[in-house]
């Protein structure tokens, strides 16, 4: 399918410029990438004046605040506003656009804490999430449920996509507010040039996570852009599980340190466990992770140490 005019939330992101590379090649007519300095999403006044001078086709909507464990615990209130504000406004100027079709990217963080392994979509609402990413995962599941009131009230036509925790390359490398693959990879990497006997890893390692590489992601959302009208959310994932402890391990070996890997139990770990069941999008979308975890982290070390 080819895509008309195009606008992406977030589209100059860490996953943006990476949907947006694929709309391009893909033959879309025009992609539309809002900068914040110029299109607060927060503010109704900003997204009205973007949508009314752009008139997109599609909207994909990305933008988001987001950050790992740390960041998360220090800007709650940040978290949950931003996110949630963002969202209102994104959707409520595409119904008064009337644009024909919106896709929202939400978050596993959106699952209860304990959800039974594989995730389920049909699990989304049976428990409370983890405290830590609760401000986050709710703020992006209650555009799930304006996005169903909407589709239901006056008939905005949209759906709604769960990525699991993503990685590759122009990622976020800061250390102060980072997810767990590149903080691993920065600190693999800066211990071995600077001879390091040992770096310190946050939790106990105990946790699990699933991974997917950033341009597997991008190619799963432009193609449910295109193909999938279902009202249901689509989990987005490789369905393969990994314990953080284990990933260190990988990522220290792919970035040739070979020093000691240190746990700080007084770190959280947060969710006990993450992995997706993926079927809904093999079945709706023809789709599956491409990228092998080891591959996707040999591409995303070499970018970063020659970026």
């Amino acid at each position: 399918m080819r895509f008309g005019k195009t606008c992406v939330t977030g589209g100059a992101g860490f996953l943006g410029r990476h949907v947006v590379g694929r709309l391009e090649s893909g033959g879309c007519t025009e992609v539309i990438v809002p900068r914040s300095s110029r299109h607060d999403l927060r503010d109704r006044s900003a997204v009205d004046s973007l949508f009314a001078a752009t008139r997109p086709d599609l909207v994909i909507h990305l933008a988001a605040r987001v950050g790992g464990i740390g960041a998360n615990r220090r800007q709650p209130g940040t978290f949950f506003h931003d996110n949630l504000i963002m969202g209102l406004n994104v959707l409520e100027a595409a119904r008064r656009f009337g644009v024909p079709k919106t896709v929202v990217v939400g978050t596993i963080c959106s699952y209860p804490m304990l959800t039974p392994v594989p995730f389920r979509e049909d699990d989304l609402w049976n428990g409370y999430p983890e405290p830590t990413n609760a401000p986050y995962g709710i703020a992006k599941k209650a555009l799930l449920v304006m996005l169903d009131a909407y589709r239901r009230e006056f008939g905005l036509k949209g759906i709604y996509l769960m990525p699991v925790n993503l990685y590759g390359p122009f990622d976020n490398f800061d250390p102060e507010d980072s997810h767990v693959i590149p903080a691993l990879i920065r600190k693999c990497v800066e211990a071995r040039r600077a001879g390091a006997s040992s770096i310190t890893c946050w939790g106990t390692g105990a946790a699990t996570r699933e991974f997917l590489y950033v341009e597997d992601c991008a190619e799963a959302i432009v193609r449910a852009a295109a193909a999938y009208e279902g009202d249901l959310p689509m989990n987005i994932g490789s369905g393969l599980e990994i314990a953080v402890r284990d990933l260190a391990l990988m990522v220290a070996r792919l970035c040739r340190f070979e020093g000691e890997l240190l746990w700080d139990s007084t770190r959280p770990d947060g969710q006990p466990r993450r992995c997706l069941d993926t079927s809904r999008a093999k079945e709706a979308l023809g789709w599956v992770a491409s990228t092998s975890l080891e591959e996707g982290l040999r591409r995303t070390i070499d970018w970063y140490e020659s970026s």
